[in-house]
């Protein structure tokens, strides 16, 4: 007899913890699209529908992930609750299905809070980009691509329930989605170095040329995500929602891009299981700082650290689920 699945299992079924990670992206885009600035305002409905749609599209993705992954899963991640046993393919694919429904339910709703068709639109899309990549695409060289478009996607779903995006703001959505393309380039060898499918693979190890290659993808998105910023230095104009200098955001926009590259060194120079899922570990989790530098530049010190707090639940919560 099948042992029944626990909530944690299904926790880590879901990565919960990382779902924070999502809700900083949109919860980001709809702060800067909106424009909210100063005292902490309690955000419209659209906002809350808008996150809800991005945690329940989110959570599909992670599910289907594994349902679909289920084979590979048995030999790379014999660990986690479908390979185990203890969820069925089948419920994980029905309950995937009903999160993909109420995530798009969800983006409707934003439409209709906000009165404009996009973060219907935007939901439509996601699904359509969740379901490709966890039904193939994330097996050839378009999964990264793929994955950055779930991205920036999020991104855009908060940006469109604020009333956005407007001029430099499509930027931040393109940087992020580059930014996350990358970490899934670098983070592709990662289950086969920690047991491999064959021993050729084993003997051979990583590829070093994906693992710069991944680093360089992120170093791009890092770069394209501060060029809204870069401009207002250029053109020698204040951040619209702080009062600290342009020069002073941007240099700590590169000293958090510094320290995530940073830690992608010791895996471009020795591949291996543990250097590789410490890079990919530490680059999903400052997807939150970057989201609240972000936030910072457009609408102030108390927003960006409203974001920032997000952090606390990845941070307790792996402990108990891997995030990667």
């Amino acid at each position: 007899m099948a042992a029944r699945a626990t909530t944690l299992d299904w926790i880590r079924l879901l990565r919960l913890p990382n779902h924070a990670t999502v809700v900083a992206d949109v919860a980001a885009g709809y702060l800067v699209a909106a424009g909210l600035r100063g005292d902490l305002a309690w955000p419209g409905p659209e906002a809350w529908w808008a996150i809800g749609a991005g945690v329940a599209l989110y959570a599909a993705g992670m599910v289907l992930n594994d349902a679909y992954d289920l084979d590979i899963d048995r030999t790379e991640r014999p660990e986690r609750p479908l390979p185990r046993g203890v969820i069925t393919r089948s419920t994980a694919f029905a309950a995937g299905g009903i999160l993909l429904v109420v995530g798009v339910a969800a983006a409707c709703g934003a439409a209709f809070a906000s009165a404009s068709p996009w973060p219907a639109f935007v939901g439509a899309g996601l699904v359509l980009a969740i379901w490709s990549y966890d039904s193939g695409l994330k097996a050839t060289g378009w999964g990264p691509v793929a994955m950055g478009i779930c991205r920036a996607l999020a991104w855009l779903l908060g940006l469109t329930a604020g009333g956005g995006p407007d001029g430099p703001q499509w930027l931040l959505p393109l940087g992020m989605g580059t930014y996350v393309a990358g970490i899934t380039t670098f983070a592709r060898d990662e289950a086969l170095t920690v047991r491999g499918p064959g021993p050729e693979r084993a003997a051979r190890g990583p590829d070093r040329l994906t693992l710069r290659l991944g680093a360089a993808v992120m170093a791009a998105g890092l770069v394209l995500s501060a060029m809204p910023v870069w401009r207002l230095f250029r053109d020698a104009m204040p951040l619209p929602g702080t009062s600290l200098p342009v020069s002073n955001w941007l240099l700590l926009w590169g000293i958090i891009s510094a320290s995530i590259l940073v830690r992608s060194f010791p895996a471009l120079v020795s591949p291996s299981p543990a250097p590789i899922q410490a890079a990919v570990g530490n680059a999903i989790l400052s997807i939150i700082t970057l989201d609240a530098i972000h936030v910072l530049a457009e609408c102030g010190e108390r927003w960006a650290f409203v974001i920032l707090s997000l952090l606390v639940v990845p941070v307790v919560g792996r402990r108990l689920v891997p995030p990667t």
